[in-house]
């Protein structure tokens, strides 16, 4: 593999998630890699550019899948998913990424959400952490108590028994989400 490709996607994906309108997104996407490689440190290229790319979705406002277009959240985060891994699949063939790559990654950031093999749960590990480590403070703000609480229980259901004591010593500044939190995480 060319490093030139691999530079090429991920210069794109950087300058897409720049843009997006949710003010968190540049910071998850770099904070989600640094997890991915705290659970793997030797991460192939496939997983690192799946954790940078996981939700470039979310910055594509023509592509950009709505939560209110769907009545349950996992078919929302299912289609969100399959939305990245397309515009992904994009940006690594106008970059020059070989086949078996691009269908790797594409496969990653599609079962991303869900998980379901080794390497698609250490990314649906990671995003959940990341979600819980940088973006639930910007969340809280956008969204109710209640909200936030399922959210926050739908995040760390996902994590593995490791994880959520890594995730239960998060602390936030904003003390009624900190509360929140410890709440939620006491009852699961």
């Amino acid at each position: 593999m060319k490093t030139g490709s691999i530079d090429c996607v991920k210069n794109r994906i950087e300058n897409i998630i720049r843009k997006s309108k949710v003010p968190e997104d540049p910071v998850h996407s770099k904070n989600m890699l640094e997890w991915v490689l705290k659970l793997k440190p030797n991460a192939d290229i496939a997983l690192q550019i799946a954790a940078l790319g996981h939700d470039v979705e979310r910055a594509v406002e023509d592509r950009k899948v709505k939560r209110k277009d769907f009545e349950s959240y996992d078919e929302f985060k299912k289609t969100h998913a399959v939305s990245s891994a397309r515009i992904l699949e994009k940006i690594m063939v106008d970059c020059g990424v070989n086949g078996d790559l691009i269908e790797d990654v594409r496969s990653l950031v599609t079962h991303h959400e869900a998980g379901g093999d080794d390497r698609s749960n250490i990314l649906r590990e990671a995003d959940s952490l990341s979600f819980l480590d940088v973006n639930l403070p910007h969340y809280f703000t956008r969204n109710s108590v209640e909200e936030t609480r399922k959210r926050v229980l739908w995040s760390y259901r996902k994590l593995s028994d490791s994880s959520k004591r890594t995730a239960s010593k998060f602390t936030y500044s904003n003390k009624e989400l900190d509360a929140l939190v410890r709440r939620c995480v006491e009852n699961t």
